[in-house]
């Protein structure tokens, strides 16, 4: 037979186990041949087919020695399925299904909620399959129950700390956030906050809890670190970085505007190229929704510059919250929370940072949203009730952007994105295809918390419904918003132009100007971005010597063709997918991909508690309108500023649950695996150039972060610690375990 190239495994023990590598010594005129494996072994009388593995050899399809092309493709063929029956826990089938499964219909009513995903109203990537049974009173719908199934090799049980990040997750949502906000309840004895200052308590002085909550949280390993022994307040939060230093610094200008480049949703933000800035609303429907900021409203704070002259200059830019939310502000000012749309023009000033002009707030028209919104600009105020009525129009602002950054900017596009490209490698590329082997380490964790999150954080009455703005309505308006997704923009390159916010150099190593040049999350982000496209182009080209190659290639063709027509395939009749023809077309895809599943899921998503952790920096919902001059609430507000600032951003049981969730979420697992590294060491490919060219782009990402720390000890880029003095660091590539702010994984793993 030659040199084995693959092996059977049964296990006839009742009992699973998880098998990590085979290693066959002494092979005759060979050596050693490794077989790399992380995957669990159940039962052989729970398989239809054996459990195969192969050697740690790569192939193309056509490269295949002729004896592994049949067991290559009955592997694939396993790993599909037939799309019939409820998946269990055993199996490694991967399939596509709509999101079904976020609401519980057959509960009650009110958790019903519309099926995401396989119509253009709702568009949505697909999820993983579970077959669960159809809902009793909405057979549209998925019933709910338990167990969740996973291809079993995506959910490793609690082998890894990871997992148990899920685990800790799930029981904190289910029983630790119930008992908790009943402490509060009776520690304070009052449902809301009265000053800033008690805010604080919660990172100070700590919460005491009654008995039947600590003992749910003492097992917890997590919470050891939280709990005090003294028997005084013993839940306390860690500060996070946003106040570590300065406790007032998030409430200035600068401090408002440069989290706009530099913190947890820094690629919003757009330069300004038409003044009034326009809606793309239908005007049938919503009226005219273009902006009432006028140039006198701006120029008055502009330093003698004039509109025409800001933006000819690139000085002037956005943060556009209007069109996204201004279709939901009916209903949702319909409930308890209460919202505007909102549009903040900001100025690119002589010191390299951003000062805001001017925010307008918008409302539907009392009559129809046909006549258009009911729209007030407010200016920035330093001194008086001035002063905190722009303090409120910042929040309203932060509110939204929160929103749109938990919704759109995290789940959407990286959780959710990503999904289907795992289903179709596993289903159309084998572990022995140099692609696959590629992506692989881009995978890792994904579908796990994706299922977690349809089960406890997106789903009806889940965290996020729960405690921030947009409620029953949160998934719903990321799927509109997925109706503008263009794979071929998320690399960040593409982004910046798009946004304005850099220009094409071809004297630029990577190819383009930022316009704002101390904009920290776009330079760490384009150091990192060519680091990552210069190891792909390195890897393609070693297995593809030509276009024709890719082509030719029977599985890549197979996973791009359902990749996009099913995985995607709301937007399969979008003209910008790629046609799959080219080798530089592959680099691209594969180094988009692993862009979004690693360094933009890290900028994105690290940082949640030491931005967000403060309420009162990154609030998640507001409930009362602005007030107005002649009512109470103006009064309230000329009196006691702090009072009616935090009876309209979240309230305390929701701060609570935040705090409790995202603490988990910015959390690094132990044995996390960073950008640079592959769990299976050297032993992933045989393969001794793509070995070295993989070791280059380990010490290149090493080289990149002295680069960024040295970026940060520059006192003259102001952008890079703001007025709090919290340095940018998310996209540094590696990081230790825990609460760090910093930290690149290969995947979007929790």
């Amino acid at each position: 037979m030659g040199v084995p190239g693959a092996f059977y495994i049964e296990n006839f023990m009742l009992g699973e186990f998880f098998l990590v590598s085979l290693t066959l010594e002494d092979i005759p005129n060979h050596g050693t041949i490794h077989f790399v494996c992380n995957s669990w072994i159940y039962n052989t009388t729970k398989y239809k087919t054996k459990r195969i593995f192969f050697a740690n050899k790569t192939y193309l399809p056509s490269e295949t020695p002729s004896p592994l092309v049949y067991y290559r493709q009955e592997e694939l063929k396993t790993l599909r399925g037939d799309g019939t029956g409820e998946r269990k826990e055993w199996d490694r089938i991967y399939d596509y299904d709509v999101y079904n499964d976020l609401g519980a219909p057959d509960k009650k009513a009110s958790l019903a909620r519309p099926v995401i995903g396989g119509s253009n109203t709702l568009p949505y990537p697909r999820r993983g399959r579970t077959g669960r049974k159809p809902a009793k009173k909405d057979p549209k719908s998925e019933s709910r129950s338990d167990f969740v199934y996973l291809p079993r090799d995506e959910s490793f049980g609690h082998l890894k700390s990871s997992d148990f990040l899920v685990y800790v997750l799930k029981s904190v949502s289910q029983n630790v956030i119930p008992q908790l906000q009943s402490a509060i309840t009776l520690q304070f004895n009052r449902p809301e906050f009265n000053t800033f200052d008690e805010v604080r308590t919660f990172y100070e002085g700590g919460i005491k809890l009654p008995t039947n909550a600590l003992s749910k949280l003492s097992p917890i390993p997590l919470f050891k670190e939280l709990l005090r022994t003294d028997g005084e307040a013993p839940l306390k939060f860690p500060p996070p970085k946003v106040i570590q230093v300065n406790q007032s610094g998030w409430m200035t200008d600068e401090e408002f505007t440069r989290e706009m480049i530099a913190g947890v949703n820094p690629h919003i933000i757009k330069r300004l190229l038409e003044f009034p800035p326009k809606s793309k609303l239908d005007r049938q429907v919503f009226g005219d929704n273009t902006s009432k900021v006028t140039k006198e409203h701006l120029q008055t704070n502009m330093c003698g510059v004039t509109v025409e002259q800001a933006i000819q200059t690139n000085r002037l830019y956005i943060l556009d919250h209007h069109d996204p939310l201004f279709p939901y502000l009916r209903k949702i000012n319909a409930t308890e929370t209460k919202a505007y749309a909102t549009r903040t023009i900001l100025f690119l000033q002589n010191d390299g940072t951003l000062k805001p002009l001017a925010i307008e707030l918008s409302s539907p028209h009392p009559q129809a949203d046909s006549f258009g919104p009911i729209s007030k600009v407010y200016l920035p105020a330093s001194e008086g009730v001035e002063a905190s009525i722009w303090l409120l129009a910042k929040a309203y602002v932060v509110v939204n952007d929160s929103c749109y950054h938990q919704l759109v900017s995290h789940w959407l596009n990286t959780h959710a994105v990503v999904e289907p490209f795992i289903i179709a490698t596993n289903r159309h590329l084998s572990v022995v295809h140099p692609i696959h082997k590629l992506l692989l380490p881009h995978y890792r964790d994904t579908m796990n918390i994706n299922s977690l999150a349809r089960s406890i954080l997106v789903n009806a009455e889940g965290i996020i419904e729960s405690t921030f703005l947009l409620g029953s309505y949160s998934i719903e308006l990321s799927s509109v918003m997925y109706k503008d997704w263009v794979f071929t923009e998320q690399g960040l390159p593409h982004d910046l132009l798009k946004r304005g916010m850099a220009v094409e150099d071809p004297t630029s190593p990577q190819g383009l100007r930022l316009l704002i040049e101390d904009y920290p999350y776009a330079a760490d982000g384009l150091e990192i971005w060519t680091a990552i496209k210069t190891w792909v182009e390195e890897y393609v080209n070693f297995y593809y010597n030509s276009d024709a190659t890719i082509v030719q290639d029977s599985e890549l063709q197979a996973f791009w063709k359902e990749l996009v027509e099913v995985g995607h395939g709301d937007l399969k009749n979008a003209t910008w997918w790629f046609k799959m023809q080219t080798r530089a077309e592959l680099i691209e895809a594969c180094t988009i991909l692993i862009w979004i599943a690693s360094a933009l899921h890290a900028a994105v998503n690290f940082g949640q508690y030491p931005y967000g952790g403060f309420i009162l920096n990154r609030p998640t919902k507001t409930r009362r309108l602005m007030p107005e001059k002649g009512t109470p609430e103006y009064d309230e507000l000329s009196k006691n500023y702090q009072k009616t600032f935090l009876r309209t951003i979240t309230p305390k049981k929701d701060t609570l649950t935040n705090l409790t969730i995202i603490e988990i979420l910015s959390r690094h697992a132990s044995d996390e695996q960073y950008l640079g590294e592959r769990i299976e060491g050297d032993l992933w490919t045989c393969d001794s150039q793509p070995l070295e060219a993989f070791k280059r782009f380990g010490r290149k990402l090493a080289e990149i972060e002295q680069k960024l720390t040295q970026r940060n000890n520059d006192e003259s880029l102001r952008n890079r610690y703001g007025p709090v003095k919290m340095p940018y660091t998310l996209l540094y590539p590696s990081s230790e375990e825990g609460l760090t702010c910093r930290g690149i994984p290969n995947s979007i793993s929790i």
